[in-house]
């Protein structure tokens, strides 16, 4: 997969993280959040993440 330079992502833990530099390899993300009203970012989520 080629890596989406308009998305910057630093875990490397997940299936669609480019190994070579710190991007996504996805076209799209899905932002997620954990609370009724997102104030934080601790907040919110990639729920794109997949494990490798």
């Amino acid at each position: 997969m080629n890596r989406n330079n308009s998305i910057g992502c630093t875990v490397c833990e997940c299936k669609f993280h480019d190994n070579n530099k710190n991007f996504c390899t996805l076209e799209r993300i899905n932002v997620v959040k954990h609370t009724i009203a997102a104030d934080t970012v601790e907040c919110t989520d990639c729920g794109s993440f997949q494990k490798k």
